[in-house]
């Protein structure tokens, strides 16, 4: 009998040994993590693609000491909202788990997502088997430097978004949310999923970028625009109010090299080249010291003419 109960114990034995990696290995795949935008862990994983082999990730996994397989299984149990509590500063995007610190290397080039301030957000939440729970997504605070270890006084106490139980479709949950307005450059949206049907709770970092406010002044985005401005901007409409530049001196005015828009103006027509100037118009010199010198003149002429002719007349007799 014993070695019948031996021969029936070992095929089970063999069985469950086949059975326990599978078994181990299955939870993790019930679980999940932000593809988009795309969390650090996700496009560092195998399933990055190119990237995977971007500087920052080739980082993450040298100082990881190895890829990330298990994408989907960065979580924390027994949390229960205290998150704060729980997950230290400077640890955050790997929740303080040792296998995934490679995430919280402080660099300004992790593969990122460009967003838009004030946009309406729909984030996708990869996951294979549906589990209760409530999303809360923070955004680091402005004036944010990437270049420096996460922590918790760089997000907000209260996150900008909390959704509950959203909907588990083509293998992925997605939910939409309003980005703040206030934000530009570089920055980290860390997602938080608490379950409810577990004890876990799940933790990310998404690396978002904002446009700079200069540009978007120049797509006609009033939100770098100064306030007084906008507000003359909206009362004439857009057109330019500056009043024309006076000519310089000696420079002919707007109208000199135009004059039948002159003369349709109500202005007298212009004279034509070489015109005399009107009789009426020629001043009548009056009695002085001119008009004296001109007739004392003309008196001597008369005097000398005569004077000529009565000699003449003397010789000819």
């Amino acid at each position: 009998m014993f070695r019948t109960t031996a021969r029936r114990a070992a095929p089970a034995a063999a069985l469950t040994a086949l059975l326990l990696p599978l078994w181990t290995a299955s939870p993790a795949a019930a679980h999940g993590a932000p593809t988009d935008p795309v969390s650090r862990v996700v496009a560092c994983s195998p399933e990055g693609g190119e990237r995977a082999g971007t500087p920052a990730c080739r980082a993450a996994v040298a100082a990881n000491g190895g890829p990330f397989t298990a994408w989907d299984n960065l979580r924390v149990a027994n949390v229960n909202g205290r998150d704060r509590a729980v997950v230290p500063d400077g640890k955050l995007c790997s929740a303080g788990l040792p296998a995934y610190r490679g995430l919280d290397l402080p660099r300004a080039d992790w593969p990122s997502t460009r967003v838009a301030p004030g946009a309406r957000l729909t984030l996708r939440y990869a996951s294979t088997i549906p589990h209760t729970g409530t999303f809360r997504l923070y955004l680091t605070k402005p004036g944010f430097d990437p270049t420096r270890p996460l922590t918790w006084a760089d997000l907000p106490e209260k996150p900008f978004a909390r959704v509950t139980d959203p909907a588990l479709a083509d293998g992925a949950y997605r939910f939409a949310a309003t980005l703040p307005s206030d934000r530009v450059g570089r920055h980290v949206l860390y997602t938080v999923w608490q379950n409810s049907s577990t004890p876990d709770t799940y933790y990310s970092c998404s690396d978002v970028v904002f446009p700079a406010r200069k540009a978007n002044a120049r797509n006609g985005d009033a939100q770098g625009e100064d306030e007084e401005k906008r507000k003359k901007k909206e009362e004439t409409g857009g057109r330019k109010t500056t009043a024309p530049a006076a000519p310089a001196p000696g420079t002919p005015g707007p109208d000199s090299s135009a004059p039948e828009k002159a003369a349709g103006a109500g202005a007298p027509p212009p004279r034509p080249q070489g015109a005399q100037t009107p009789l009426a118009s020629t001043p009548v010199p009056g009695p002085g010291p001119s008009s004296r010198t001109l007739a004392g003149g003309a008196a001597a002429v008369l005097v000398l003419t005569g004077g000529a002719a009565l000699v003449l007349r003397l010789r000819r007799r």
